[in-house]
């Protein structure tokens, strides 16, 4: 299939930015657009949102807790003890 260029013009620090998170999720910018482009072609809509799974501010916290085995519940050999505990 023939092959042809389309420029397309954009803030430079949008462009860096975008470049940046195309990169993280390994497209070029080309092979990016021309995704996007396909899926318009075939669902005839803005078909859908590439985003990063970067966790909030609440789970890294719970991330570095349990690296580092701070804010941990103590360990329960029955169920019974655990249940004494959580209805102290």
């Amino acid at each position: 299939m023939a092959q042809t260029n389309i420029n397309i013009r954009m803030d430079e620090e949008l462009k860096k930015n975008v470049e940046k998170i195309f990169s993280e999720l390994g497209l070029t910018t080309s092979s990016a657009f021309n995704v996007f482009a396909k899926a318009v072609v075939r669902e005839r809509r803005i078909p859908f949102e590439l985003s990063l799974n970067i966790p909030n501010a609440e789970t890294l916290a719970a991330i570095d807790d349990a690296e580092n085995n701070r804010n941990m519940s103590k360990p329960y050999n029955s169920v019974e003890s655990l249940m004494e505990d959580l209805n102290a």
